[in-house]
Order: structure tokens, then C-alpha cells, then sequence
């Protein structure tokens, strides 16, 4: 819906859409461009091909209108070499790949020259081998645009790899906004660090200017980071859990597995801290380790010992 108002495919009741200071609708000002006019380019999620047109000609759809037939051919020519199209102009939607499809509804896109392009999850109708290959002509693609690049996605590692600002927004409100890595190292509420694939949480509550007591965990914590007055919540990610032989170090507790679950390259590990679990739904956190990581854990006699490192704690708001 952010995207069609954008464009001018969709009004809404309210508000300010500009874009390099030129103002693509005010309702306070009764200001409503039309799509023709704002200069936006548009990657539908399934490509939106006309397919009753060949690849030219859904190209040149693209082209501002009046312009005369050489000039027309001549900017088809240029974005056909651009997205090596060549030798496709001729055949029509149906008779192309995925990612030639993809191709030829991005040179559609920017054959205006837009100011910005809308991306709408394009990869989502893909297979995992088709995605990423696409994924990677469009960094390269993307990376001579000019124009601002809106690409919404709610797959995260694609926003990681793509993206190098992220905007977070939550029941239709930005609730972050920044790099990728401030966004991923250091989110500042609980839902944001939700969004960004963080499994762990404990309630928390701030017992001294560098410790906290985590109460779902039941473990009292030390922090680097400083505490905000209005903590609740401390996280931290699967993958940055960590099992030391040596026990002395601090922020580390005895645990046991209570369950565990494989995907091909990794081993999610569910574990419950200071006694051995009741079932294997009763456990405190998930530790994310590589398959070879298991081979070396899986035999240890329990308990095992977990490092929670202070600097990898999530301290965050509400």
C-alpha cells in the first residue's frame, strides 16, 4: 500500500508523499499528481508483463509519450543492451525464464528515468537457485541507478544482502530506521528486535549501573552496553550463544538440551538453564551452531556449560 500511494495508484485520505523536494500529493493542499507524473518506476511482485506485448514493446511502454518512433527505438535499444535482452525483443512474455521476465519489467521500470523505483518482494514467487542468481543481477543492476531504491521484502537475510538502509515498519508506523547494521546490532525495542529474527528474551530489570536480572531466565546478567531507564526486555541471537569448557567466565550458566532441530547446514539447539528440563517444550533458550560445532557438543555429559556475552545483549525498550 506504501508503494501504490507512492506511485499514484492508490490516494490516501491523508497526508504528504514528496520526493526531492517536488511534492507528489498533499491532501492539506489538494496537490495529487498523477502516475504519469511523478517520475516513479515500479517492480510489481509478479511483474505485472503485458502479455499481448512483446518484450520492445512493454519496454517502450515505459517511455514518456509523444516522443518520436527513432528516438523511441533507439532508448529500447539501450535498455534491451543494459539487461542483455538482446535477441528477446520479439518474443512476448509467456515465451521468457523468470529472470528474463524480471529483467525486462526493471528495464520497463527505468527506461523513464525515474527519480525513484519501487521494488514489491520480487523475488518471492521464486525458487530458492532462481532467487538468489536474480538476486545478484539486481545488486549489479541497482548499483549505476542514480534514484532512490525502495525495496520491500519480509524475507530479513534478502533485506541484509540488498539493502543497505533498512526502514522497519509496524502496524503501518516506521518503528526503525537506519543501516542495516545499526538495525541488526543494536534494535531499540523488543518488536524491532522480533522483526530482525531474535529468539530469545527475558523480562529485565536494571539491579546496578552494569547488571541486570533477567527474570524469565532466572539468571542475573552483566551488561557494557548502558542500560536504558526504561528497560524491559534483554535478548540476544541464537547464533551468538556460545558453550566455553571454561565455566568461570562471567554471564555463564550450567544447561540442559531439551530439544533439538536440524535444518542441512546447522543444528538449533533448545536449552534449559540450571536444571534439566520437564519435556522438551520447558526450555529457556535457542542456540544456533554449525553442524561440525554439534558433532563436538552433542557427547558432552550434561551439564553443559553457556556463555551469554555481555557485549551480544540486547538491552531494549518496549
Amino acid at each position: 500500500m506504501t508503494l501504490r500511494c507512492i506511485a499514484g495508484l492508490s490516494t490516501p485520505r491523508r497526508g504528504k508523499i514528496v520526493l526531492n523536494r517536488r511534492v507528489l500529493f498533499d491532501s492539506e493542499q489538494g496537490i495529487n499528481l498523477p502516475s504519469r507524473q511523478r517520475r516513479i518506476g515500479f517492480l510489481f511482485q509478479n511483474y505485472a508483463l503485458f502479455p499481448h506485448l512483446t518484450v520492445a514493446q512493454n519496454i517502450a511502454f515505459g517511455l514518456p509519450k509523444g516522443r518520436p518512433r527513432s528516438t523511441i527505438n533507439q532508448e529500447v535499444q539501450t535498455q534491451l543492451a543494459a539487461f542483455q535482452l538482446q535477441g528477446l525483443e520479439n518474443r512476448y512474455p509467456h515465451q521468457l525464464s523468470g529472470g528474463q521476465q524480471q529483467r525486462v519489467a526493471l528495464a520497463r521500470a527505468l527506461a523513464s528515468q525515474p527519480e525513484a523505483l519501487l521494488l514489491d518482494e520480487p523475488f518471492s514467487a521464486l525458487d530458492t537457485h532462481l532467487r538468489n542468481q536474480l538476486e545478484k543481477q539486481l545488486i549489479s543492476l541497482l548499483a549505476n541507478y542514480p534514484g532512490v531504491t525502495l525495496f520491500v521484502t519480509h524475507n530479513l537475510e534478502e533485506a541484509y544482502r540488498v539493502c543497505q538502509n533498512i526502514l522497519v515498519i509496524e502496524r503501518g508506523k516506521a518503528v526503525a530506521c537506519g543501516s542495516k547494521h545499526n538495525i541488526f546490532e543494536k534494535p531499540p525495542t523488543f518488536s524491532v528486535a522480533q522483526l530482525t529474527g531474535c529468539k530469545n528474551f527475558s523480562g529485565a530489570v536494571a539491579t546496578g549501573t552494569q547488571q541486570i536480572e533477567a527474570t524469565d531466565w532466572g539468571c542475573t546478567l552483566q551488561v557494557i552496553e548502558p542500560i536504558p531507564e526504561d528497560l524491559r526486555w534483554v535478548g540476544i541471537r541464537a547464533h551468538q550463544l556460545s558453550f566455553p569448557n571454561d565455566a568461570s567466565l562471567e554471564n555463564t550458566f550450567p544447561c540442559w538440551l531439551a530439544a533439538t532441530s536440524e535444518t542441512p547446514h546447522r543444528m538449533t539447539l533448545y536449552l534449559k538453564l540450571h536444571h534439566p528440563p520437564a519435556s522438551d517444550r520447558d526450555y529457556h533458550l535457542q542456540a544456533e551452531v554449525f553442524k561440525e560445532k554439534w558433532a563436538a557438543l552433542k557427547d558432552r555429559p550434561f551439564p553443559w556449560h553457556i556463555h551469554i556475552h555481555p557485549l551480544r545483549l540486547l538491552l531494549l525498550r518496549e
